[in-house]
């Protein structure tokens, strides 16, 4: 089982909690056992990596109780309880109460297999959703997932630091794949709304009449109108360039209504226009004043620079170890053709570039020259993208190959240097040159 979660099973019989333990540690879980709702309240918080299987009758603290005092701090938590013969209606009440499911005794052991199975997928979807809003909260988090030491991206960071602070509306512009929806997220966490609601919504994925109920209500299903859940907060609609000319019109009548500073951000992205056309030429000319008056151009991948080989490492790295594989080592070559591809479909693009070459390495056959072709070929016509002196490639792959290596061998100068077959000195020059630090890999 990937990412095994652990199994905390309650019960004051010893034989129950072994046999308990022994069935689900064969299925594949880690398991952990207490003798009563005491101790195991010192060994389950919330967040708790895992479900809980108890028993309903204990000395002292009974199951009922322990399942209210874990529903207080966790309601999430998934508990399985465990009931005699005769006990159904407790059991019912503890479903009541919060319980996941219960079994009733004698219970048959592949059914608390498949329920301890139902349980951890429950759990780990929760646990994960609340990383995902954690993450989207935290401005410091959001703003290193904004990786690159290329001009562009210093600026990019500037200016979402800048205007996070202005607590403006703001219009997002760029063309697809280049994180425009992760800037949008940044901008909400690292401004004075960051506690309050982020609201998203995409203008094109709807028809006028249902974007204008989700937005402005009345809704189908009863749900608050999108621009009342947002009160206070960030709305962010995505897909501007979608909106119709009426509702433009009344997004534009919100916004004169919300005041300055508005009493709700909004955070307008365009995802796509015509190459000879601007968001002025596509939107009505006083809600672009409005939106526009503060601006943030997401850079190109192809504008970026040595980040490419940067991304291209980090996001093989990910997926190798999510695949439980090498990542592939990059050639000089390679390296090259990864600076010069036109990048049509930006760091989306990179990133299931990534995500291919590794699986590919895994396999051991193709090459990453190979998916750039196909990539770029599927695409369309080619962009054009400038020529750089060689001493910039070289560069570029000197950098990457140290970078690797110093986090393959996790900060260690020596074994850098025995691989490279470089003098201290000549490595902590080189270092120094491109901005890379020992403790950053330790």
């Amino acid at each position: 089982m990937s990412r095994a979660m652990k199994v905390a099973i309650v019960d004051d019989e010893a034989d129950m909690r072994q046999s308990i333990s022994q069935w689900l540690a064969l299925s594949g879980f880690d398991t952990e056992t207490y003798a009563s709702a005491e101790d195991a309240l010192k060994g389950i918080g919330a967040d708790f990596a895992g479900v809980v299987v108890s028993d309903i009758k204990m000395p002292g603290m009974d199951g009922m109780a322990f399942l209210k005092r874990l529903m207080s701090m966790d309601s999430g938590l998934p508990v399985i309880m465990i009931t005699g013969h005769g006990d159904v209606p407790m059991a019912v009440e503890a479903m009541r109460v919060g319980a996941y499911d219960f079994l009733e005794k004698p219970f048959n052991p592949d059914r608390m297999t498949e329920l301890a199975k139902r349980a951890t997928q429950a759990r780990r979807l929760t646990l994960d959703n609340r990383a995902l809003r954690r993450e989207l909260s935290d401005g410091s988090v959001l703003m290193k997932k904004l990786i690159g030491g290329s001009p562009v991206m210093e600026r990019l960071r500037e200016d979402i630091l800048d205007l996070g602070q202005a607590d403006s509306h703001v219009l997002i512009d760029g063309e697809t794949g280049t994180g425009k929806t992760l800037v949008a997220h940044a901008l909400h966490a690292v401004g004075p709304r960051a506690s309050k609601k982020f609201v998203t919504i995409s203008c094109a994925a709807w028809s006028e009449d249902q974007l204008a109920a989700k937005l402005f209500g009345p809704a189908e299903d009863g749900a608050i109108p999108l621009v009342e859940e947002a009160r206070g907060g960030t709305l962010c609609l995505e897909d501007v360039e979608a909106l119709s000319q009426s509702l433009q019109a009344r997004l534009l009548t919100l916004i004169n209504e919300s005041g300055t500073p508005p009493e709700t951000r909004i955070i307008a992205i365009c995802n796509e226009h015509a190459a000879d056309k601007t968001l002025e030429d596509i939107l009505r000319a006083d809600l672009f004043y409005r939106l526009g008056a503060m601006t943030i151009l997401c850079p190109p991948l192809r504008a970026r620079g040595e980040d490419i080989l940067t991304l291209f490492t980090r996001m093989s790295e990910q997926f190798a170890e999510e695949y439980g594989c090498d990542a592939p080592q990059v050639t000089a070559q390679e390296a090259a053709q990864l600076l010069q591809a036109p990048w049509p479909g930006n760091v989306r693009q990179l990133v299931n570039i990534a995500e291919r070459a590794v699986l590919q390495n895994r396999r051991g056959s193709g090459s990453i020259a190979s998916l750039l072709m196909a990539d770029n070929e599927a695409s369309g016509p080619a962009m054009t993208t400038e020529g750089k002196p060689l001493k910039e490639y070289v560069e570029s792959f000197e950098k990457m190959l140290i970078d690797n290596t110093m986090r393959r061998h996790k900060g260690s100068i020596v074994a850098v240097m025995d691989e490279l077959c470089l003098p201290r000195r000549t490595l902590n020059e080189k270092m120094a040159k491109y901005g890379l630090q020992r403790q950053d890999y330790t």
